[in-house]
Formats: C-alpha cells, structure tokens, sequence
C-alpha cells in the first residue's frame, strides 16, 4: 500500500491538524510517512501545503511527483485547482467549497468547479455549514478529513483516535465536536 496525499489550504484553516491526525493514524498503525510542508506567508490567508507519502514500506522521497498524487485533500477551491498538475490517473479531489477570497481577481466559482468537475467525480462539500452543525465553524478541516478518510488508505477509526489524540488536551468538548464533524464529512463522501 502507498498514498500520496497532497493536503491544500490557506494559513488558518488547519491543515497542519489534518496532517497531525492522519500522522498519529499512520504511525500507530504501524506505516511508513514521510511529509513535507510548505507555508506561504506566516500569517492567516498564505498558502499552506503539506506532502503526505504514506506506505507499507520504505519512503525515500518527501515530495510527491506531479501526476502521482492519489489525493488532493483542499478547505479552499482556488487551491484544490492549484495542485491539479500533482493528480495521478485516477486521483481524487476532495474540497471545500468556500473561497477564502485573498487575492485580487480571484476566478469566479463557476471556472473552478468546471475545471475540478473534469477530474474523476470530484468530492465538493459545503464544510464551513457541516462545521457549524457539528457545533463550531473551527471544526470545518475535521469535515474534509471526514470527506476524505476513504481515499486515505487509512482506516477511520484510526483516524478517529488520531483526531481524540490531538485535541483531547482541549477538552472532551472540543473532541466530541471534531468527531463529529468528521464523521458528517464520511456521510457525504460514503454516498
């Protein structure tokens, strides 16, 4: 088993807690990973992305090949876009649908979804409302884990316990929140 998982978004919508879960998940079950990040601009509204090599065996490389990304993993569409050129044949986008508006002429929504829906059944999900449902709009990068856990290689319990790992310092609250909006996400993505 080998995943390539490019993980997008901009400063401030968690990336790096997908990262951390899916790390936890994929070491505690006994895999191989290599990651790589890369921030933007050290601030909220940079562009942040993550390379996640993740194996049954032996990794050498961090970064991810264009055209061999399994996964694009994005909380911004713009961004989901941006890494097309990384999907391999077959590949799967998973992506939030609210723009994170940060630049002058950001292309209009209809141009990014046309371009998104020519890969295979792409996984649009409205996160920023299943965030809120879940109990808070924080939770929004919890949906896309959510959305994206069968396309991880990686089992969702595990994900789960990755998920209490990382934020039962914060409170059983803050846990049950994050639990449920990604198991809202595996919903949406599971029909």
């Amino acid at each position: 088993m080998q995943k390539n998982i490019i993980l997008a978004g901009v400063g401030g919508q968690g990336i790096l807690s997908i990262a951390a879960v899916i790390d936890w998940a994929a070491l505690t079950g006994g895999l191989e990973i290599r990651q790589a990040e890369v921030h933007g601009m050290s601030q909220r509204g940079g562009a942040v992305q993550s390379h996640l090599r993740i194996a049954d065996h032996e990794l050498f490389a961090d970064l991810i090949a264009l055209g061999t990304a399994d996964l694009i993993l994005s909380v911004e569409p713009l961004e989901a876009l941006r890494y097309l050129p990384f999907l391999a044949p077959g590949g799967k986008v998973v992506t939030s649908l609210e723009p994170f508006i940060n630049m002058p002429n950001y292309p209009a929504m209809e141009q990014i979804l046309s371009e998104l829906g020519k890969t295979d059944h792409p996984v649009l999900v409205h996160s920023a409302e299943l965030a809120r449902e879940a109990g808070s709009a924080r939770a929004s990068n919890m949906v896309m884990l959510g959305a994206a856990a069968q396309f991880t290689g990686i089992d969702p319990e595990r994900l789960e316990a990755g998920i209490k790992a990382l934020f039962g310092p914060k409170g059983e609250a803050i846990v049950d929140i994050n639990i449920k909006a990604f198991r809202m996400g595996q919903r949406l993505s599971n029909h």
